[in-house]
């Protein structure tokens, strides 16, 4: 099984992570697991004129990787194999993008609510995700 987990750093996506971490004993095989975060893209206009590409680039890896930290260490706690990468653009449709590419079985996402009713109750990015993806969407609380 091959299993995407986007994660942003928060205690709600580290939830997801845990899920994971402890479904693991009921599945025949471990599991081929996917951490991704996504930066929203900063540099648009004159931004670039004042900051280079690389310090752009340089800070994108350092939140990032701030935001996989959690996730990566209760993974290896674990003691799960694991691959993580960053992203830069709008979360739910990099998260599906990456899900097309790595050819991933299944989203685990966490689902917070921010703003209007639907998204209260599902979160805003997941509830997109869920819509968009071709593959199930497993929302953990």
């Amino acid at each position: 099984m091959n299993v995407l987990i986007p994660v942003d750093g928060s205690a709600a996506a580290n939830r997801a992570v845990e899920y994971m971490i402890a479904s693991v004993a009921w599945l025949k095989e471990s599991p081929q697991i996917h951490l991704l975060n996504v930066q929203w893209k900063l540099a648009s206009g004159n931004v670039k004129l004042f900051i280079d590409q690389d310090t752009i680039n340089d800070y994108y890896r350092e939140q990032g990787n701030a935001a996989l930290a959690d996730a990566r260490a209760k993974l290896d706690a674990a003691g799960l194999a694991y691959a993580y990468h960053i992203s830069i653009g709008t979360p739910a449709e990099a998260i599906v993008q990456y899900a097309q590419e790595q050819a991933v079985d299944q989203i685990v996402i966490c689902a917070h609510g921010h703003g209007t009713l639907s998204d209260l109750l599902l979160g805003s990015v997941a509830s997109k995700v869920a819509h968009l993806a071709r593959v199930p969407v497993l929302l953990v609380k």
